[in-house]
């Protein structure tokens, strides 16, 4: 019998250190932006409901 190893499909060469820092890093920096928009977004609706309450 000849037996043939089943296929792997294409084989990923390990990442470098510094490749990963670099995922790492742009990863960061993208949950921080959205971090901040919420944060803006917050403030923003929490200035409105501030004006609105001073009129009344």
């Amino acid at each position: 019998m000849n037996r043939t190893p089943p296929p792997s499909g294409p084989k990923e060469k390990p990442q470098t250190r510094e490749e990963r820092l670099k995922a790492a890093l742009k990863a960061n920096i993208a949950r921080r932006k959205a971090q901040a928009r919420m944060r803006d977004t917050a403030d923003d609706n929490g200035a409105a409901d501030a004006a609105e309450n001073k009129e009344e």
